[in-house]
């Protein structure tokens, strides 16, 4: 029996129920697919339903508000696919009346989608014959063929797309493609995967040579940068605070967040105290000045961490303030989102 034609067999026993398999409109699996970028299917689906309901068609998300749309994304992280997201869907209604492209060129032609979410959206909703290569799928082929070309080096794109489009079912492609995807999230996971019960167990080199911890190979990350944050979260006497939003590029543009100092290492109370009384915003100021988590909290991010320290700055007023309890109004990095639900006005 062929490894496709196993493959598809187990997905019609196994496979899970989602909302985005009930249906081949590309609006709601190209949504899906950017929202499962970088985000496990148990996350990522409350989310997926929220933005349904709040953006039922592409026309309704065009016309939307990036801010809405940053605020409804919030905690899901890497938001360059929230504002991608958005900006192609205003391409989409009013540079192609609507309708997507039908084919993997076509799609690729749109920001934020890239090879594998152009395979999906192909396969899935046009039938067009386009395999996907996503973690799951790299993870699945290099322990069944004993590949060890890492998967992120340019050979080993190469190699494991060309393997993919060798073993697709070319009657059955987006039966195939969520088939491997399926596989690799559920059976074949990164760690302690079900080899005792898997339809793969005695063709897969990577089980037969004991090698499966060890497969896919992955060259090491760079060097993960340290980065000292320090929020001033000011509270005036009538429950004002002050946010700013992000200008510029970077991971939190648009987003908003509180007064930001960044230091060179983590700041001890008296040092921080006499650095921001030279401040600006707070020089020839009376206030008080409190350091709200005793330890930096670390946000990691794929190339750095944030090492975090918020700061409450009691003060008789402000300017340009907003109400506290107004806050969640704005969307706002998940760091700062966790601070908003943890701490209490007095």
């Amino acid at each position: 029996m062929s490894f496709s034609k196993i493959l598809t067999d187990w997905y019609s026993v196994n496979k899970r129920s989602l909302p985005w398999r009930e249906t081949q409109n590309p609006y709601f699996i190209w949504l899906s697919e950017i929202i499962l970028q970088q985000t496990q299917v148990k996350q990522g689906l409350p989310y997926y339903e929220a933005f349904t309901k709040h953006f039922p068609t592409v026309f309704d998300l065009a016309k939307a508000d990036e801010s809405e749309v940053l605020k409804l994304w919030q905690g899901l992280g890497y938001y360059s696919r929230a504002r991608n997201l958005h900006f192609t869907a205003k391409y989409i209604v009013n540079d192609l009346n609507g309708v997507f492209p039908n084919t993997y060129k076509g799609l690729l032609t749109l920001k934020g989608v890239g090879d594998y979410t152009a395979s999906a959206i192909a396969s899935i909703c046009f039938n067009e014959v386009s395999a996907v290569v996503d973690g799951n799928v790299y993870r699945v082929l290099s322990r069944y063929f004993g590949i060890d070309t890492p998967i992120n080096s340019t050979k080993g794109i190469k190699v494991f797309k060309a393997l993919a489009q060798e073993l697709i079912d070319t009657k059955a492609p987006a039966t195939f493609n969520q088939a491997i995807m399926e596989f690799g999230a559920t059976q074949c996971k990164p760690k302690n995967p079900d080899c005792m019960f898997c339809p793969f167990q005695e063709s897969c080199i990577a089980y037969n040579k004991g090698k499966v911890d060890a497969l896919p190979v992955k060259l090491k990350k760079l060097k993960v940068k340290q980065r000292y944050f320090n929020f001033l979260v000011f509270l005036s006497e009538d429950k004002q605070t002050v946010l700013e939003k992000r200008e510029g590029k970077g991971i939190w543009q648009n987003l908003y967040q509180f007064p930001l100092i960044e230091t060179d290492k983590n700041m001890e109370y008296d040092d921080f105290l006499k650095l921001i009384k030279e401040d600006s915003s707070l020089k020839s100021k009376t206030f008080e000045l409190r350091q709200y988590n005793d330890v930096p909290k670390v946000h990691k991010l794929s190339h750095q961490h944030l090492n975090t320290t918020f700061w409450i700055v009691s003060i008789d007023s402000v300017e340009n303030g907003i109400p506290f309890e107004n806050i969640t109004q704005y969307p706002v990095p998940i760091l700062i989102g966790k601070f908003i639900e943890g701490f209490e006005v007095f």
